[in-house]
């Protein structure tokens, strides 16, 4: 691929590789989604690797799918802003963080469920803050919703309507809500501290 403004960056592209890569040996070694996911820290399968592995694995073409193209859309814009280190090492921590952060929803009993955890979606909710906070004033069309929304309004917005599916404690809901939230929280701390820094 050339090098022209098309390509998406390293790092992003990596990161799309390495998360299909997962998908298609999840499929060919039964049971790998269950190793490299996220326990409770109390059960006897949880290992600290897994808040590292979790975010790459995903079990469901579904799941897969739009967790990438969510990368895709945003990872692009915000790592040509960034550079590679600075964005790898903000998808990383808030992917470790939302992890944390449901793991400890799952001890305080926040959560109906205590399954395991797999999937990006709390890298991505953190990857989707910095756009809304880098690109405040671009225009965002949301699938079924024929009307654009400001990305920072966006953000804010699905932020708050993952707060409410998650205080609904809906046991038919399996979709980590908190590590969602957890992504947005590690991803503004650290910008804050990088602000505070700079």
């Amino acid at each position: 691929m050339s090098n022209d403004g098309f390509a998406l960056p390293q790092v992003t592209r990596n990161l799309l590789i390495i998360n299909v890569s997962v998908w298609i040996a999840c499929h060919y070694f039964g049971g790998l989604a269950d190793v490299l996911g996220l326990h409770h820290f109390q059960s006897k399968r949880f290992s600290l690797y897994q808040l590292i592995t979790y975010m790459f694995t995903h079990e469901t073409f579904q799941h897969l799918f739009f967790n990438m193209f969510a990368l895709f859309m945003f990872g692009g814009a915000v790592e040509m802003v960034w550079k590679q280190k600075r964005f790898l090492t903000y998808y990383i921590v808030t992917g470790i963080g939302a992890g944390l952060v449901q793991v400890l929803v799952f001890y305080i009993k926040i959560s109906p469920q205590e399954a395991v955890m797999i999937g990006a979606s709390g890298a991505i909710f953190g990857l989707l803050l910095a756009f809304g906070i880098l690109f405040p004033e671009t225009l965002l069309y949301i699938m079924f919703i024929p009307i654009p929304v400001k990305a920072k309004y966006f953000v804010v917005g699905y932020g708050l309507l993952e707060f409410f599916y998650g205080m609904s404690r809906n046991v038919s809901d399996n979709v980590a809500h908190f590590a969602h939230l957890g992504g947005m929280l590690f991803g503004i701390s650290m910008i804050l501290y990088w602000k505070w820094k700079n």
